[in-house]
């Protein structure tokens, strides 16, 4: 019993801080302050706490997540999106749902681009939603839509939440990763598109006109400058030129260039746009080191060991184990936002699916693609909170069109936990 009195004021702890309104990263390293303060003095508790989260941060290659940030916030700004969403309105425009559809290739790209869901989703609701209600679509569908697409670009590289992984795992390549993400990263945005055509089919929502090939061709030449940006970022760290936090550098200087280039940014914008992506840096940070501190709690009194033994002890078949992770991870995802949960349950989880044969890369994307469905529902779904607040409604009236969504992005997880080409067949392409 004395052994499971830790995991219990770990849970209780964390559990009750939340449901008071406890900051999510004050309440991880509050409740991993009072787990350490059952087994050891006060005063090594207090330091061993203070120094994880110090130690926690000091990392090479998360020296990226504050460029990527910031080269998203300029692409925010930058008149990147409406171009983006021009080309894909040539794209699918004049099939069943178009305006649904351009959403999710928008998302895609801009996710893409930018690596960040709440600003595709804040880009994409703002610009397509006040489109999608005159076109006579509902606020609520046109919201469902931009919630579970901004998701995609967590998937689809750069992303910020692939470096975490990588940390987290203890070194598992970036550019791995990166590569890794493409494939079920589409997929997802597939499935969700085909959800969308037939929910807009069935509403009869209007169809816009064919587009030409001069159309598609100007609209291409626009956004090409703002697609560039992924072949120099990604190509650069896969063929190895630079790494990830170099690549990311690289982002903040071409996408600053691109909005002064397309007149969108001027020097009078630039101190909001440093001190949002500072606001937005100081948030992940935090995060990042309290759960780098709570990671250090579990593993001192041997709570990873002990749920991995005991996982393996209910059964050794590799479908059962991932089935039980997948929906863990999504139980999860509803409570913890990605970034902790990724620091937090990749010590727990990856032990397990290495000794049953998972590599360590596909395991990352499940677990990414796993929690992107936690940003999209509540009680702590960021991306659902700026969706909503994009569309002016509410969380119930949008939980309709949602679901349908949510099961493409189920059956989007489930054949990317189970068929693991689909995440290894591009990283053994590259030789990675």
């Amino acid at each position: 019993m004395m052994e499971q009195i830790p995991i219990l004021v770990l849970v209780i702890s964390f559990v009750c801080l939340l449901a008071i309104g406890t900051p999510v990263a004050w309440s991880i390293a509050i409740s991993s302050l009072l787990t350490m303060l059952v087994s050891i003095p006060a005063m090594p508790a207090f330091t061993t706490v203070s120094q994880r989260m110090a130690t926690g941060l000091d990392s090479f290659a998360l020296l990226a997540i504050p460029f990527f940030i910031l080269s998203g916030e300029l692409m925010n700004k930058g008149g990147i999106a409406n171009r983006l969403i021009a080309f894909a309105k040539t794209l699918v425009g004049s099939l069943p749902g178009g305006l649904a559809l351009i959403n999710v290739i928008a998302a895609m790209l801009m996710g893409a681009i930018a690596g960040s869901a709440m600003a595709s989703a804040s880009a994409m609701g703002s610009i397509l939603g006040p489109e999608m209600e005159k076109e006579g679509y509902s606020k609520e569908f046109g919201a469902a839509v931009n919630i579970t697409s901004a998701t995609t670009g967590l998937i689809i590289p750069p992303s910020n939440v692939l470096i975490v992984y990588s940390l987290a795992s203890g070194g598992a390549s970036i550019a791995a990763l990166f590569l890794a993400g493409y494939i079920p990263g589409i997929m997802t945005g597939l499935f969700l598109m085909i959800v969308a055509a037939f929910w807009a089919k069935k509403k009869k929502y209007k169809i816009g006109k064919r587009s030409s090939l001069k159309e598609v061709s100007k609209t291409f030449i626009d956004a090409m400058p703002s697609l560039f940006m992924l072949v120099v970022v990604i190509g650069g760290i896969v063929t190895g030129i630079f790494t990830a936090t170099e690549a990311s550098a690289i982002a903040v200087l071409y996408s600053l260039i691109l909005g002064f280039v397309y007149k969108e940014i001027d020097f009078k914008n630039l101190p909001q746009i440093l001190l949002d992506s500072s606001a937005t840096t100081a948030i992940v940070m935090l995060l990042i080191g309290s759960s780098m501190c709570m990671s250090w709690a579990l593993s001192y009194e041997n709570i990873p060991q002990d749920i991995s033994s005991g996982l393996l002890s209910l059964s050794d078949n590799k479908i059962v184990i991932l089935l039980i992770i997948n929906l863990l991870l999504l139980f999860v995802g509803i409570f913890m936002d990605m970034t902790p949960a990724v620091l937090i349950f990749t010590p727990i989880f990856l032990p397990v699916v290495t000794k049953l044969g998972l590599d360590p890369v596909h395991f990352g994307i499940i677990m990414v693609l796993n929690l992107c469905i936690g940003l999209c529902t509540p009680p702590v779904g960021s991306v659902l909170f700026v969706g909503v607040g994009v569309a002016k409604t509410t969380i119930e009236k949008v939980f309709k069109p949602l679901l349908p969504l949510f099961i493409a992005m189920i059956v989007a997880l489930f054949l990317v936990t189970y068929i693991p080409q689909l995440s290894l067949w591009l990283p053994s392409l590259f030789d990675l």
